[in-house]
Formats: C-alpha cells, structure tokens, sequence
C-alpha cells in the first residue's frame, strides 16, 4: 500500500506559480502512477494530470501549457509544478495513485489528505 503526502500549497496572486509536491511511501511508491485531482468548493473533484513512470504525462485541457508533472524518483516524490495561476484554479489538489486505467476519481485510491491552492485575482 503506498501512502501519499501533498504539500505546497498556498495564496498566490493570478499569474503567479506553485509548486506542489506529493510524497510517496510505500512498498511499490516507486512504481506507481500519480495522478493529481484538485476540487473546488461546491464542485466535483476534476482530473488536472498523471504521471507515467516512464516519464509520460497526460493533463487536462484547462490546465494543458500552465501546469508541469515530474518525478524525482530518487526521493519517490511527484511534482505539479504550476505556472500562469488563475482565480479559477483555486481548490484543495489531491494527489492518488491509479489502480487501473482511466482519470476519473474511482480509478484512483490511496489518496493524500490535499493541500489548498487559492489564486487571487
């Protein structure tokens, strides 16, 4: 089971950049896939990217330009490196594992405790 700490979070005026981190451990940290998710108040939670071990990445279109995904495999820690903020980015950013194929939330467990991300305008 691999266990999954975010970090990072903050207020930021628009245009500014955070970086968040997700650390994983775990027996299999090291090999797994990271997704991360954020949720705003009074709405579902939306995919924002994932992360492949082998260095691939996928994001969401709202979000595709402005936000970066990598790994440090040496410290088993994903980054969600965010640049360009906006007001609408403002929600808790979750990172989770995948347990099987697909980006929405139920494909998706082990999930961090989130940390907030306002962006003021």
């Amino acid at each position: 089971q691999v266990q999954l700490v975010e970090s990072g979070g903050g207020l930021v005026q628009a245009g500014g950049s955070l970086r968040l981190s997700c650390a994983a451990s775990g027996r299999t940290s090291s090999s797994a896939v990271v997704g991360w998710f954020r949720q705003a108040p009074g709405k579902e939670r939306e995919f924002v990217g994932i992360s492949w071990t082998g260095g691939g990445t996928l994001y969401a279109d709202s979000v595709k330009g402005r936000f970066t995904i990598s790994r440090d495999n040496a410290k088993n820690t994903v980054l969600l490196q965010m640049n360009s903020l906006k007001p609408e980015d403002t929600a808790v950013y979750y990172c989770a594992v995948q347990r099987r194929a697909g980006t929405r939330p139920i494909d998706f467990n082990s999930w961090g405790q989130g940390t907030q991300v306002t962006v003021s305008s």
